[in-house]
């Protein structure tokens, strides 16, 4: 309890201000911890004022149309979560009356929620017990208490939630989760951390037997695959062609018809571009090597420009080119067309 005392009473003094944090609203905090996945707040913040200004309740969102969801999440990455978003708040309204479960293996059971995600908003719109566990107080908790087992191994997982939900304050648990994330976002950072100004520091494992830099260890390191595409950004007349992914990360979001290669030369053959152009074609032009860092995979990428006679190409739409802008896009091609095409 000492524990959870000085946490939320520095909380209370050095806490953001942030709007899903001054509401009750089931919808606002679940939009706001979804976002809030792999994205740090201050990206996240804008994209959360857009989405609940186009989609203010459930019911619009559950209304939308996927393009538009998915439109509104452009840049923000790891689309499944838009994805999911847009699945559970249709299958809330249809089958649970647009009402939100308030039980927390109720809220767990619904598609793209975890036992982070569940904890949180079961804490923060129902002042249920359950304890959050995420980066920020994984960090915490290994730098503080010296826990050197893996947090990505069974064993630590169980290890972490079990210490989590012991220093949880039952009887304010939103007061106590917002604070234990907030100050490893702020204070007990990944990299330098503000030690100096940490009221734990006394009193911190890592601290006191410079371990920081070496806490919380992780077991497994992730394999990256590197591709190599070349994306075909053919015109006719005033027309382009777009093909909406139906598989991989990027399911639902459009892109330009594409090559991919086995390395980096990209240096296309006439014949594979004939793939997809039967009719006579000009390239006009070819970008530099775009590298595109995902976490999972590294993408090296290369825009070819090209005027073709072509009328249709199989899997793709023909979009003028005013109303591309309409289309959501991967974050690697929306950052090439910011420059026009």
């Amino acid at each position: 309890m000492n524990f959870s005392s000085s946490l939320t009473n520095w909380y209370e003094l050095n806490k953001r201000e942030l709007p899903w944090r001054n509401t009750r609203d089931v919808y606002k905090i679940w939009i706001s911890e979804i976002i809030l996945q792999q994205t740090k707040v201050k990206y996240g913040l804008n994209y959360y004022l857009k989405f609940i200004k186009i989609f203010p309740t459930i019911y619009d969102l559950s209304r939308a149309k996927e393009d538009e969801v998915l439109k509104t999440w452009e840049g923000l990455g790891y689309y499944s979560r838009a994805r999911n978003l847009h699945y559970t708040s249709k299958f809330i309204v249809n089958n649970l009356n647009g009402k939100f479960p308030k039980n927390y293996l109720e809220i767990l059971n619904l598609k793209g929620i975890g036992p982070y995600t569940a904890a949180a908003i079961s804490s923060f719109a129902f002042k249920l017990p359950f304890a959050v566990l995420d980066g920020n107080v994984i960090r915490l908790l290994s730098r503080y208490f010296g826990i050197k087992v893996p947090f990505d191994n069974l064993r630590g997982k169980k290890l972490f939630q079990q210490l989590s939900q012991e220093l949880l304050n039952c009887h304010e648990p939103d007061l106590h989760n917002q604070a234990i994330m907030e100050f490893g976002a702020l204070i007990c950072k990944p990299k330098l951390p503000k030690c100096e100004i940490c009221h734990f520091n006394n009193l911190c494992y890592a601290f006191n037997n410079n371990l920081v830099s070496k806490l919380p260890i992780k077991q497994k390191k992730q394999k990256i695959k590197k591709r190599f595409i070349n994306y075909l950004i053919i015109k006719k007349n005033n027309f382009y062609f777009l093909k909406k992914r139906n598989e991989g990360i990027w399911l639902g979001l459009y892109e330009f018809p594409k090559i991919e290669t086995e390395d980096n030369s990209h240096l296309l053959d006439s014949k594979e571009i004939t793939k997809y152009l039967k009719d006579k074609y000009t390239v006009i032009k070819f970008s530099n090597i775009i590298i595109h860092k995902l976490s999972h995979q590294h993408i090296y990428a290369k825009f070819w420009h090209i005027k073709s006679n072509i009328n249709q190409i199989e899997g793709c739409v023909k979009v003028k080119s005013n109303r591309l802008s309409n289309y959501p896009f991967p974050t690697l091609i929306l950052n090439y067309l910011k420059d026009g095409i």
